[in-house]
């Protein structure tokens, strides 16, 4: 419950504090006292280094999100899992042949997998995790590449997981896999490294070399930028 003043009753690793209406769960710790120096990452919500549970008052069902995107509710118990430790094979990607049993063959546990839909649950960027896990134990390394394009690596699937599996990293494998021997190859890239090789840039960024560091931030703040809706 908001009182007078806007501020509500939160927990964080059990102690109780009281904050402003409105923050995100990171600035809310921070509100608090606490010096964040692991799970903050960019505070945007793309890097998935701020990985949070928590639950509320009087309901003990266990939630998921990102600190940086999801604001605080009254009653609210909070606990960072920054890192989790997720088993991630090791591998030369140039030596690997992208195909199912290579997949497999580096991530054995992944035949384990019995569909409790946990990780799909959990995931903050809300992806069928699941069904990319059937797609990887098919083979099919496509449909995984696409199907976990936006995940942010922050780990929560893996941390509900009861057969252990490090999805994020399975699905890491397949998007390097494919990117680098299925993907088609890109026209507009190789046109635009050509042009970069035979120079055509070269004048620019000698200019850009020599001006002074008030111009360069004037020109920085004058780009053109993508609309974030």
């Amino acid at each position: 419950m908001t009182d007078q003043n806007g501020m509500i009753d939160i927990h964080v690793m059990g102690k109780q504090y009281k904050v402003p209406e409105g923050l995100t769960i990171l600035t809310a710790m921070e509100y608090c006292g606490y010096r964040i120096t692991r799970g903050c990452g960019c505070r945007a919500g793309f890097c998935g280094a701020c990985a949070t549970i928590y639950n509320l008052k009087d309901d003990p069902q266990l939630k998921y999100a990102l600190a940086c995107q999801k604001t605080v509710e009254p009653d609210m118990y909070l606990v960072q899992i920054p890192f989790f430790p997720a088993r991630k094979a090791i591998y030369d990607l140039e030596k690997l042949h992208p195909e199912g049993e290579q997949v497999l063959a580096l991530y054995p546990d992944l035949i384990k997998c019995f569909g409790c839909n946990n990780c799909t649950k959990t995931c903050p960027q809300e992806m069928e995790v699941m069904w990319y896990m059937s797609d990887a134990l098919r083979g099919d390394i496509m449909e995984v590449a696409n199907k976990s394009f936006d995940c942010v690596m922050c780990g929560l699937c893996a941390a509900r997981c009861p057969q252990g599996l490090a999805h994020y990293n399975i699905a890491l494998l397949c998007r390097r896999l494919y990117g680098r021997f299925l993907a088609p190859n890109s026209q507009h890239l190789d046109d635009r490294i050509a042009e970069i090789e035979a120079g055509r840039y070269d004048a620019e960024l000698e200019k850009l070399r020599t001006m002074d560091g008030a111009e360069l931030r004037r020109l920085y703040a004058q780009r053109d930028i993508e609309p974030a809706y």
